[in-house]
């Protein structure tokens, strides 16, 4: 059975919401990009648009990998929804995929949008 920060962020992608929650104790914003399963933990590979973060957040966004049992406050909200387009390599923060925003998706997820 999936976590409730795993529906909420499955939501906001089939929704193309942003998420505003707090992960590791700063608040964010971000659009999750792909969702699913590493070593049986959740995770998403998301791509982060606000709020701080414990490294520099660069103007444009920047790509960062959750662990949703470290995310609180989730919360979906209208919003510009952003990912870079300039990301080029393959992604290592999911390794079973359930769900990517990518109608093109290589990682052959379990559901589809």
């Amino acid at each position: 059975m999936s976590s409730a920060n795993y529906n909420l962020f499955a939501q906001a992608m089939k929704e193309r919401k942003q998420v505003h929650c707090t992960y590791r104790e700063h608040p964010r914003v971000v659009c999750p990009i792909i969702l699913g399963h590493t070593k049986g933990e959740e995770k998403a590979l998301v791509f982060q648009v606000g709020g701080k973060s414990s490294q520099r957040l660069p103007p444009e966004g920047e790509w960062r990998c959750f662990h949703l049992n470290e995310v609180m406050d989730v919360e979906l909200h209208d919003g510009l929804w952003r990912a870079d387009s300039s990301h080029r390599s393959s992604q290592h923060c999911v390794e079973d995929v359930d769900l990517d925003v990518n109608p093109d998706s290589p990682y052959s997820p379990r559901r589809r949008l």
